[in-house]
């Protein structure tokens, strides 16, 4: 197995632990509530998505702007599924969850575009 399948993998399994074993990380308009355990989902998601990015780049810009498209955008659509009865909070939650993770992806992918323009010859 290759890193592109072991962290969604990952990030997955700790995002559902994160909802639905400890009650998930709360996400208010400035951020996240970082209280108990919270902090520590948000840093290994995070981290897995750093690790993700960093292990394997993208080079094509498409893909980069569709990676920070998705890391922007991911939480303002699952607050959509708050509107299903019963399980929509744990969709909301989750789906909050797999955003951090994207956003480390972004954010490494964005170190490496950087990296790239100031080394270039």
């Amino acid at each position: 197995m290759n890193i592109d399948k072991l962290a969604p993998i990952a990030a997955v399994i700790v995002a559902a632990i994160a909802v639905f074993v400890v009650g998930g990380v709360e996400r208010i308009p400035g951020g996240y509530v970082l209280d108990g355990n919270a902090q520590w989902f948000i840093l290994v998601l995070m981290l897995i998505g750093l690790v993700h990015g960093l292990m394997s780049p993208v080079t094509e810009p498409a893909s980069i702007a569709f990676i920070i498209i998705a890391a922007f955008g991911f939480p303002r659509l699952a607050n959509t599924l708050e509107s299903i009865p019963a399980i929509g909070m744990y969709l909301n939650q989750f789906v909050d969850q797999l955003a951090i993770a994207i956003a480390g992806y972004a954010i490494a992918a964005l170190i490496i575009d950087l990296k790239s323009r100031i080394t270039a010859d």
